[in-house]
Parts: C-alpha cells; structure tokens; sequence
C-alpha cells in the first residue's frame, strides 16, 4: 500500500489481516523428525494484526493480553496464573527483526517507512491452536503489503520467517502450523530430509477443503501447557532410539496414507487413521508428558465411538463422527457432562491468491 501523499494519520492508510487457528489432521508431531503432515486452518478462531503508518515505530500492547495495570497483587497473580506472562508484543517484536534482517540478508529494500502495529486475537491460550504463529503470520502478512515486497518473498519461505520469529524467543514449534497459516485451507506437507536439505523447506500441496468430512473440536477451559510435549522424544530422536525413530515413521506415514484416504473420501479409514496417530504418539511421549486432561478429551470422545487425537501438542482434540448426527449428540452430551467445550469445525479455504501461488516453484 503506497502512503506517499496520503496523511499518516488517515484510516484509510491501514492495512489490516487475519490468521486463523490450526488444526494437525494427520501425521504431527512427525514435522520435525523430517516427516508428513496434514493440516487445515480453522476459522472459529483467528489473530489479526493493524498496520498503521505513523511518525514513529510503535508496537502497541494488548489491553488484555499485555495488561500492565492490576486492581491489586491478587488480581496481577491470578492474571499470571490463567494467562501467564507473555502477551503479543514480543512476538511482533521478533517478526520486525527476523523480516528486516532476511530483506536486509537478501537485498530486499524496505527503505524506512514506519508504522505502529497492534493485535487482537480470540484464540484460547495454550489449546494447541497455534495462536502465537497465527499473531506472527499475520503480522508478516501486514509487513509484506506495508513494503510491496510479498512478490519477492516466495510463499513456501514465509512459513520460515514465521517459524524464526518464534525460535527468537525460545518457543519449541516445527514448520507445520506455520505452512498451514500461511497457506491457509486444507495442506499435506512433506518435510523429507531431501527436501528439507535440499531447498530449505518441504514441499507443500495444497488440497481442496471440500475433501474433509465434519469435524468437531474439543477444547477445555484450563488446558496443560503445550510447549513441553516434544523434550524427550526429540532428544531419544536425536540419540538414535530404534523405537522413536521406527515410531514416528508410522506417524509420519499415516499422513501419507491420509492424502490418498481424503481424496478417496474412505471416511471410515480416515476414522482409523485419526486413532492410530494418537495411539502412536501416547506410546512415544507416555501419559505424564501428554497429560491427564489432554487423555481425557480423546478417551471421551472415543467413549461414543468418534476418531480423536491432538490438533498440536496438547490442549485440544479434533474428532470425527463417522456415525452421523446422532453419534455427534453422543459426543456433545459426553463433552458436557466431563466439562469440556465442543464446536463444529469451520474450515477457512486457502488465503493464497493467484499470484501468489505462482511462486510455488521447487
């Protein structure tokens, strides 16, 4: 967007996008052990940043979410206790400086413009929704339109910057919330080794949203932290554990077999698919680093006969009811009595347009 002539102060100077949650389908945790995944972006929940231009570079707090004023020292301990201690500020922080220094390394000029860059976000903390990378990405996207440079950062790049910007502040994540926020819509990703080695990214397919049958999500109020499922898994990866290893194959392939499951629209093998993943990631982690409450949501949909498993790390559940609606009023009354929140998924088609999708090039 050009401001050149237009007062700073103008409106219509603002430039303003959204990034919504995420939901892994199949095959995570197996994104950072070079595997498979699906994923599509959930449009019951979204971060959305503003760019302003202004004077002078502001990065402006959240009301809520970066609070700094209490009515009393309870108040600022039990806002701790529920939200903790990080709101969004550092994060738009850390995509200013990871989109200046990659425009800077590769001679992108973004002259000297500045702007003031605020959020909103209605995800539910620590859900597994990815709802720090959704206020990331939608902060890269306000970036790539402030400096007209989104047609010289390719689009399977981005899900990197995402991804650094986050690494910047010691958030353990893998690439594939970040390709399915970018992409938007309904992704199956390859992260091989070759390719990872090769390009510096996987490669990236997307897929048409109409494949997926409904869906619900299974979230709780007060869910576990989700940052610290991977630790040890990834270090016995790294280690060379036989079992971890041969493990996350399966789960990298059940994402494999899920493409070719989707496009069949063989829903009753989809079902297996969604069990067998969990089943292989409680058999890798154990139940003390995925959680009780996180086991419970899965186990209580599994109770009426639905397919369930994580959408990330922990905190929510995506279930399939290949039953039909009775088998859905089942789940919703199972959900309630063991007080968990249960929706429809929206699924949000992919945010790329034409332009944009030919720069999808190995």
């Amino acid at each position: 967007m050009d401001t050149q002539g237009t007062s700073l102060d103008s409106a219509s100077c603002a430039i303003e996008h959204k990034a919504f949650a995420r939901v892994g389908l199949l095959g995570n945790p197996s994104d950072v052990y070079y595997g498979r995944t699906i994923s599509f972006t959930l449009g019951n929940f979204w971060a959305s940043v503003r760019l302003q231009p202004s004077e002078e570079l502001v990065i402006q707090p959240h009301p809520t979410h970066d609070l700094v004023q209490f009515r009393s020292l309870d108040h600022l301990v039990n806002r701790l206790n529920n939200e903790g201690y990080y709101g969004g500020v550092r994060l738009l922080m850390a995509i200013c400086k990871v989109f200046h220094n990659y425009c800077k390394d590769n001679k992108i000029d973004i002259h000297g413009k500045k702007f003031t860059l605020s959020y909103d976000t209605n995800i539910p903390r620590q859900t597994g929704l990815s709802g720090s990378s959704a206020i990331v990405c939608a902060a890269l996207s306000c970036l790539l339109d402030f400096y007209r440079v989104r047609h010289l950062i390719k689009v399977e790049v981005r899900p990197k910057l995402v991804l650094a910007a986050e690494k910047e502040l010691g958030i353990v994540a893998g690439l594939q919330d970040r390709v399915a926020q970018v992409y938007g819509g309904l992704v199956y990703m390859d992260f091989s080794k070759e390719y990872m080695d090769d390009l510096g990214h996987g490669i990236y397919t997307p897929m048409d949203i109409s494949l997926l049958p409904p869906l619900y999500l299974i979230y709780a109020e007060n869910p576990s932290d989700s940052g610290k499922v991977h630790s040890t898994v990834r270090q016995r990866w790294l280690s060379g554990d036989e079992f971890i290893i041969s493990s996350m194959i399966k789960v990298a392939n059940i994402a494999k077999e899920g493409r070719k499951t989707l496009l069949e629209k063989d829903y009753s093998e989809l079902a297996k698919l969604m069990n067998h993943n969990f089943d292989l990631r409680r058999s890798m982690f154990g139940d003390d680093a995925l959680g009780a409450l996180n086991i419970k949501m899965v186990e209580v949909a599994r109770k009426v006969g639905a397919a369930s498993k994580f959408t990330g790390s922990g905190g929510a559940v995506v279930a399939f009811c290949p039953d039909g609606p009775p088998q859905v009023k089942l789940l919703e009354d199972e959900c309630r009595k063991a007080g968990f929140i249960v929706v429809p998924v929206e699924v949000v088609p992919s945010c790329l347009n034409a332009d944009e999708l030919q720069t999808l090039k190995i």
